[in-house]
């Protein structure tokens, strides 16, 4: 049985990542663009996989026999 331990220790580790980013991003003139671009995709790429995971465990329409197989 699938739990909701995936998603919490994988979020756990995107906000290790993004603080590590905004700890080690070199300094420069566009250090704010490059750690907001580099947070933004984390956080993007974590809720895109956390949706679709989720709406396998559960999803909206149950699956149906047709009459063919039954």
């Amino acid at each position: 049985m699938a739990s909701i331990f995936p998603v919490v220790s994988l979020a756990i580790i995107v906000l290790v990542l993004m603080a590590c980013t905004a700890l080690f991003v070199p300094k420069g003139p566009q250090q704010v663009v490059v750690r907001t671009g580099i947070m933004l995709a984390l956080a993007a790429c974590y809720l895109m996989w956390m949706v679709t995971y989720m709406a396998q465990l559960h999803p909206l329409i149950a699956p149906t026999r047709s009459q063919k197989e039954a």
